[in-house]
């Protein structure tokens, strides 16, 4: 995650001219003003043909989306053609990121203004902040590569503003403790089967497709029996059931594959392992053994491993992109960088994770509960668990561990007193992370918490920590940083709760997945 910053080349910023929506120029402008980029707003919104003014906020709203969603599609579009200015391997990698995150972030402005289902002012909110994070990823891969400082300007088309502009807009909508009323019932991926499968002592029997190196399945490679769930009809729960062994695979659920399960046999029994990463050439979104973006992804029994190692920087075992996704009793292994928590909701229950540097990261929003989180030895001597990526305050997103257990791994026992571990350190300028209720162990050290660079983002971030409990909890030789807190009320520590921060009460119980809603 190293930081290269890239002359702005203004002359290639590509503009078009504003779109005409429905207000005058006056009423536009006063709008704007209530913005983050007044300027931007009135470039893109600022047309003088009228249909009727703009009397209401939702109205104003509205606008700022479908100026975002055009200059998304046209910034889409644009970066589709850019990929024969490529001069070399790593700006080929770094711009196919960037198609794919463009991709997706006009799938997901478009889900705000989906004509055929109702979207909270929540949702937008989430769906809106995973755009905005595909952007920054997009820049992101360049620079940790070092490359396409000329390419990437190309891309820029002021998206990320009229994006940022909108959730200051949308910005105050509490999540659903309760199943919305426009969903009936389970959410419409879920299949009574699900829940039923996931108390099964005979998974194979109810698996949509299995997996098996032996050849009792129906393929032997987990990527095979991916491919073909793309080629179902419906768009219910697809079960992939991977019996036990250790598959050499690197496995992309694209976005379009929906309701997918990843069924193993259990922790250390079934293994899906790569070994991409930066050092080997790799952005650090494509380092990932497995990769997740079709939203309602559930995984259960499986380790997911990048053997890198810590010479490798940053080797992801795991991302995961997918709105409403759950994993439970699986474990992320590496070192730097394990476990990618990219961006939407996302729910883990019951899992170890292992890692050294910034190894729980990203920007969705995202909570932890009964999980094992284990440090490991490092080469430099300091870990730091957690790396969160929110780079702007009205993202509703942040990384919430709660009832956990912050433990050494193996390699770091006896050795804990050379080395510093710290629970976090903010990657980016509104960095939020909370820990309730966990047990921190005596590597845990006093500070509990590490700069990232100087005074960058210490008093924009927010860091909590409520209840903690163990050798390492105490907060009286904590940081004192602006954005620092010992959280003491119970109020303000519950919207850091499942029903609260990722609306779990809303999709959650259809998984039967056991999970505590509040504190």
């Amino acid at each position: 995650m190293k930081m290269i910053t890239f002359p702005i080349l203004a002359t290639l910023v590509l503009l078009v001219s504003p779109v005409a929506y429905s207000y005058t120029t006056s009423e536009i402008a006063s709008w704007c003003a209530q913005t983050p980029h007044p300027e931007t707003c009135e470039h893109f919104l600022g047309g003088s043909q009228e249909s009727g003014p703009v009397k209401q906020k939702p109205d104003f709203i509205k606008a700022l989306v479908k100026a975002a969603l055009e200059r998304a599609e046209h910034a889409e579009t644009n970066t589709r053609g850019l990929g024969t200015k490529c001069r070399n391997k790593l700006e080929k990698a770094a711009w196919e990121d960037c198609l794919e995150l463009y991709e997706n972030t006009v799938q997901r402005i478009n889900m705000t203004i989906n004509p055929h289902k109702v979207c909270s002012q929540y949702e937008m909110q989430t769906w809106l902040s995973t755009a905005l994070t595909n952007l920054e990823t997009c820049k992101a891969g360049f620079e940790e590569l070092g490359v396409g400082g000329y390419i990437l300007p190309l891309m820029s088309n002021n998206v990320s503003s009229l994006i940022s502009n909108t959730l200051a807009m949308n910005k105050g909508g509490s999540p659903p403790n309760n199943e919305p009323k426009y969903r009936k019932g389970f959410p419409t991926w879920v299949k009574p089967g699900d829940r039923k499968l996931l108390q099964s002592s005979s998974p194979a029997s109810q698996a949509s497709i299995v997996v098996a190196q032996d050849g009792s399945g129906n393929f032997k490679t987990i990527a095979e029996a991916v491919t073909a769930a793309g080629k179902r009809s419906g768009s219910g729960r697809y079960v992939i059931y991977i019996k036990a062994g250790t598959y050499k695979e690197n496995i992309e659920i694209g976005t379009k594959l929906t309701n997918i399960m990843l069924l193993g046999d259990g922790i250390g029994k079934t293994i899906i392992t790569g070994s991409k990463s930066v050092g080997g050439g790799a952005t650090t979104f494509k380092s990932a053994t497995v990769a997740v973006v079709g939203d309602g992804f559930i995984g259960r029994g499986i380790t997911f491993r990048n053997t890198a190692g810590p010479q490798n920087h940053q080797a992801v075992a795991l991302r995961s992109g997918s709105d409403l996704s759950v994993f439970y009793q699986c474990s992320f292994e590496g070192y730097q960088d394990t476990l990618y928590v990219h961006s939407d909701r996302q729910f883990y229950r019951e899992c170890d994770i292992y890692g050294t540097v910034d190894f729980i990261f990203g920007n969705a929003a995202v909570v932890f509960q009964s999980c094992n989180i284990y440090a490991r030895n490092p080469p430099n001597k300091t870990n730091t668990i957690t790396a969160q990526g929110r780079t702007d305050p009205n993202q509703n997103t942040g990384i919430s561990i709660q009832n956990c257990r912050v433990t050494a791994a193996s390699d770091l026992k006896g050795v804990t007193g050379s080395v510093k571990t710290y629970l976090g350190r903010p990657w980016k300028q509104y960095s939020r992370t909370v820990f309730l209720k966990t047990f921190l162990d005596s590597l845990v050290d006093p500070a509990g918490w590490l700069p990232w660079s100087g005074n960058f983002a210490l008093d924009t971030l927010y860091y909590g920590e409520y209840i903690n409990t163990g050798p390492g909890s105490s907060t009286t030789r904590r940081v004192t940083w602006k954005g620092y807190h010992v959280i003491t009320s119970a109020t303000e520590a519950a919207k850091f709760t499942v029903g609260n921060f990722i609306a779990g009460g809303s999709w959650l119980p259809g998984t039967n997945v056991p999970f505590t809603s509040g504190l």
